[in-house]
């Protein structure tokens, strides 16, 4: 959104505005105040509104309607607060009763949290509620005040506004709301908060769904009688404006840190990702739906039984069986069978991987390849180049010339779709704004990061460079596909740790920002969201209407690698944010297979291929906003998620009768005897982690001792013969031992 300058009717503003502006020149009745930190909040009553007035001393505020009152408040009662709030009120108008909570904390930055829960007086419907945010300039003027909005909501993501004013100097903000909390408000409603925290300066902040209205509007009233949520807004401050784009992304990461703090996280369940995993390899060596023979040669169909093989899905499924037998220390035959027939794809005469193999159907544009899909390939080859297969060594290292020109042609800014034999240019731009694939330098520079390791050379290095820095400027713009800017994370890390310089570190944060902006940082119950998890799931586009199964385990993987190359100079709450959205992938990602999922919530018009409940194959698609699940299809590559989720979180302790799961990476493990050991975790400071004592067949579960570096002994939270389950803090030593001692 580009910066906003109003003077008065310099540009077209709502009554709501104007209306604002008088009552606050007119003045209005003050019921409360208080302070938070270098700023005051005043609490106040208007014509038909209850405000809180946000105040820097001669730096501009923010107005937040706490209350809407159609008709007029008909009274204002201050009730007994609990400990942790600064006010609690209740409010009567025509609509019933509403109760208004404001809570701060200052232990990080300054926070206001204000939650507005409704009793209606009657069956309520709810053609139209107002936005709730206003900046405001000299006077309390909204339309002085003049500043810049630089991420909102997109879609059902994070429902987020953060923007600066900067006339008056008032600082930064981050406008969170607390979506999870309006949940029975969007099931009586029938409605969804897409894009619902946004607006246009200076009247920005939540503009509650409600039923499109028309000549017959729906009817589906909020009940008499039942309290609901209307709102529930963490508000963050920071005093000064961003600086550069690395500052901005900063900035957004450590204040979406301190709301993040301030939820009610929702709990996350043990899945055994070792059983899905076993089964998912026995359905890829049997299952016809998955296989197709081509040159006497074995591929993977994309999708169930349809779909021609491409590089892409074969290199994703022999990658992660690859991370899957070197976690079961055995090598499994069905990687090396699949790895046979990787020649096919590689083009001599061009020196590349082609997308298709060269019989691939007419239907097809044998030349046509999405960008990202000529990197992503030559980055499962350079892992297990790095690892010592030689036949990946030599395709790696004979398509990088290809690779390295592709990028200098297009100037490091990539379209969408071109043509391999000559790069004629297919479709250049997402949308209307001209851009492209914008997060594919990203996903380059790690490749060629992996090349500078396998050869040394320095050249390889200066194209991650390049590519790093040609996306400088993107801010919110950058993320594409959610994976691809999950990786272009890792490239700036692993390039801080090869150059020493904490610009990469700091153009890090610019990736993980524009990642994180397009998270759902809430937990839908809306239709058939329901009967599955969705909390801080990211859409895999940056328009994407749904969650994707394999950008959700490629991030993963890829956050694992940004975890290792990172160390104490990595600012605290990216950490945490990425400890926790690889916590909730270990969890949410169980319900993109059919058979977890009712089967009345499937979509039965499929786009690729039909769902088989059988198949311990992932759906491609889950939506926030409840859709029918599999709408793209059954994910034959999607296979990968099981094999990396078990080679991740389960770790084998030799000559102990078990295993144990950790939804973070333990790090720094020490074997302190034969029957203990202790590691260490770097998630969240005041975040929990799951841990899990696991029986290893033909085995019994010993005795089991869990403390804390400190001693202090952790409790299960579940006992079984096959099983122990613990809660564990997210941050620090855990000691674990076992027998006779324990």
């Amino acid at each position: 959104m580009p910066v906003a300058e109003l003077v008065d009717a310099d540009i077209p503003v709502s009554a709501t505005v104007m209306a604002l502006r008088g009552e606050l020149r007119a003045g209005m009745r003050e019921i409360a105040s208080f302070e938070m930190g270098s700023r005051t909040a005043s609490v106040r009553e208007g014509h038909d509104a209850i405000w809180a007035i946000v105040r820097r001393e001669r730096r501009g505020g923010l107005a937040l309607r706490v209350a809407h009152c159609p008709g007029g408040c008909l009274g204002v009662r201050r009730v007994k607060r609990e400990a942790e709030e600064a006010l609690r009120l209740e409010v009567t108008s025509a609509i019933g009763t509403q109760t208004v909570v404001l809570a701060t904390d200052d232990r990080e930055l300054a926070v206001l949290r204000a939650t507005i829960t409704l009793t209606p007086a009657t069956d309520l419907l709810v053609p139209f509620l107002p936005r709730d945010l206003y900046p405001l300039g000299k006077g309390d003027d909204p339309t002085a005040a003049t500043g810049r909005v630089e991420a909102a909501q997109r879609g059902l993501n994070a429902g987020i506004s953060y923007f600066h004013l900067d006339e008056p100097a008032f600082g930064t903000v981050l406008y969170f709301q607390n979506l999870t909390a309006m949940n029975p408000y969007f099931r009586a409603t029938r409605t969804r908060p897409d894009g619902a925290v946004g607006g246009e300066w200076p009247e920005i902040g939540y503009l509650p769904p409600t039923p499109p209205q028309s000549g017959t509007p729906p009817t589906d009233p909020l009940p008499a009688g039942e309290p609901v949520t209307l709102s529930d807004a963490i508000l963050v401050f920071h005093d000064a404006a961003p600086g550069d784009e690395a500052e901005s992304a900063l900035r957004f990461l450590q204040m979406l840190g301190a709301a993040y703090r301030q939820l009610d996280l929702p709990r996350t369940d043990y899945r055994d990702w070792v059983a899905r995993a076993e089964r998912t390899l026995d359905d890829l060596q049997a299952a016809p739906e998955a296989r197709i023979r081509h040159y006497g040669n074995t591929y993977i169909h994309p999708y169930t039984a349809t779909e021609y093989p491409d590089i892409m899905v074969q290199m994703m499924t022999i990658a992660t069986l690859h991370d899957y037998a070197a976690w079961k220390q055995q090598p499994i035959a069905f990687e090396a069978e699949l790895s046979k027939g990787l020649g096919r794809f590689y083009d001599r005469k061009l020196k590349t991987m082609r997308r298709y193999l060269p019989n691939v159907g007419k239907d097809k544009d044998a030349d046509a390849v999405d960008s990202w899909y000529l990197y992503h390939p030559l980055l499962n080859l350079g892992r297990l180049a790095i690892d010592g297969d030689t036949r990946a060594k030599r395709l790696f290292k004979g398509s990088l010339d290809y690779a390295i020109e592709a990028a200098r042609h297009f100037g490091y800014a990539w379209p969408i779709q071109f043509k391999i034999d000559s790069f004629e240019v297919i479709t250049e731009a997402r949308n209307d704004d001209g851009l492209g694939q914008t997060d594919v330098g990203g996903l380059y520079a790690y490749v060629m990061l992996q090349a500078f390791e396998l050869t040394d050379d320095k050249r390889y290095l200066d194209e991650a460079r390049v590519a790093i820095e040609a996306a400088k400027g993107m801010r919110f713009e950058l993320n594409y596909q959610a994976n691809l800017t999950a990786w272009g994370a890792a490239a700036c890390l692993r390039l801080w740790r090869v150059t020493d310089d904490p610009y990469f570190r700091r153009q890090s944060y610019v990736y993980l920002a524009s990642f994180f902006h397009n998270t759902a940082i809430w937990e839908s119950e809306i239709a058939h969201a329901a009967h599955y998890r969705n909390f801080l799931g990211a859409t895999c586009l940056h328009d994407a209407p749904y969650m994707a199964i394999y950008e959700c385990f490629d991030s993963f993987a890829a956050f694992e690698r940004y975890l290792k190359d990172s160390g104490p100079d990595l600012d605290p709450s990216a950490r945490m944010l990425i400890s926790e959205y690889c916590k909730y992938a270990l969890d949410r990602a169980w319900f993109y297979y059919p058979d977890a999922l009712p089967k009345e919530v499937l979509a039965t018009e499929i786009r690729n291929g039909h769902i088989d409940r059988g198949l311990s194959f992932p759906l491609e698609d889950l939506y926030v906003g409840g859709d029918p699940a599999g709408q793209v299809g059954q994910e034959i590559y999607g296979a990968g998620a099981a094999f990396v989720f078990a080679s991740r979180a389960f770790h084998t302790v030799e000559g102990a009768p078990f295993r144990f799961f950790c939804d973070h990476f333990p790090v720094n493990s020490e074997r302190t005897s034969d029957t203990g050991l202790n590691f260490e975790l770097n998630g969240g400071d005041a975040c929990t982690a799951a841990l899990s004592v696991v029986r290893l067949p033909r085995h019994t579960l010993p005795a089991i001792h869990v403390a804390t570096a400190r001693g202090d002994r952790i409790r299960p939270i579940r006992s079984g013969p096959d099983r122990i389950d613990y809660v564990i803090p997210a941050n620090g030593r855990v000691l674990l031992h076992w027998g006779s001692g324990a």
